[in-house]
């Protein structure tokens, strides 16, 4: 039997259906169960799973030990979460579900840790040859290419560390700029990428390590900063940048890619170790 366990499942319906879908032979036979948790009964993905346990807020300190439990009892084969925030608390204790044999189906802590803050993620790219978009964390450096026009106007401006885009703001001139980063040290200053957004979903396999499947969408509506709507589209070109950041970063699992399409060259701007937000 293949035990699949998912975590803060929230409104994740389809994931939930998919992953019982995959669970079930052609016979209709179920090859092993589909178990959600979520911190509220409200939760609608929760009514579709085999099973589900209400579980503490993910910053609780009981709240790894309650997981591990429900891997224990349920005979997991495998875990994994729909939240950026508890990436890295699974990826920390991947030891810990590994000696109840469940896997923690994604990737290392610290390409957890690295996909969360996009500073750090922004200096990779960087270091590793990929384009991606101008960012900032010191204002000064800002300014200065600014004036030597190395980057302009309009701009974001976002927590370095933050999901859903939350607390993103469009910038257009200086004024507004200083009042925003005197209310926040954390925030960083990114260049406006104006060019067709598109999404890669990404998996890779846990053992083998090589990717399985690359599906590739340009975003038309966005709904609090997830995919609402969109177009699949394949472009060898683009597949090939995928294939090559994938493994020379180390990525595994499930992953979402941010990559902007600017006058025919793609921008690598965010990832996010997880199902995207397009899976409903």
């Amino acid at each position: 039997m293949i035990n699949i366990l998912v975590l803060s499942s929230g409104t994740r319906n389809k994931i939930v259906q998919y992953f019982k879908r995959a669970l079930t032979d052609e016979n209709g036979q179920r090859l092993g169960k589909v178990i959600a948790t979520d911190l509220s009964e409200w939760a609608p993905s929760i009514y579709d799973a085999d099973k589900y346990y209400l579980v503490p807020r993910v910053t609780d300190e009981n709240y790894i030990d309650c997981i591990l439990d429900i891997c224990k009892k349920e005979e997991i084969t495998g875990v994994l979460s729909l939240i950026d925030t508890e990436l890295s608390i699974l990826a920390k204790n991947q030891e810990r579900f590994k000696e109840l044999g469940t896997t923690v189906i994604g990737s290392s802590y610290e390409l957890n840790l690295m996909a969360l803050d996009k500073m750090e993620m922004f200096d990779w790219l960087v270091e590793h040859g990929y384009k991606t978009a101008k960012s900032y964390m010191d204002k000064e450096a800002f300014y200065k290419d600014l004036e030597e026009g190395r980057v302009s106007f309009p701009v974001f401006v976002k927590p370095v560390r933050g999901s859903a885009s939350l607390s993103i703001s469009k910038v257009y001139d200086k004024d507004v700029l200083e009042i925003l980063c005197a209310k926040d040290e954390n925030l960083m200053i990114q260049e406006f990428m104006n060019g067709q957004e598109i999404g890669a979903d990404v998996y890779i396999d846990m053992i083998s390590e090589e990717i399985v499947s690359i599906f590739t969408k340009k975003k038309l509506v966005m709904r609090a900063g997830e995919t609402d709507k969109s177009v699949s589209f394949k472009d060898e070109k683009l597949f090939a940048l995928i294939e090559k950041f994938v493994k020379e970063i180390g990525f595994k699992g499930q992953i979402d890619i941010d990559v902007f399409d600017i006058d025919g060259d793609y921008y690598i701007s965010e990832v996010n170790p997880r199902f995207g937000g397009g899976y409903p």
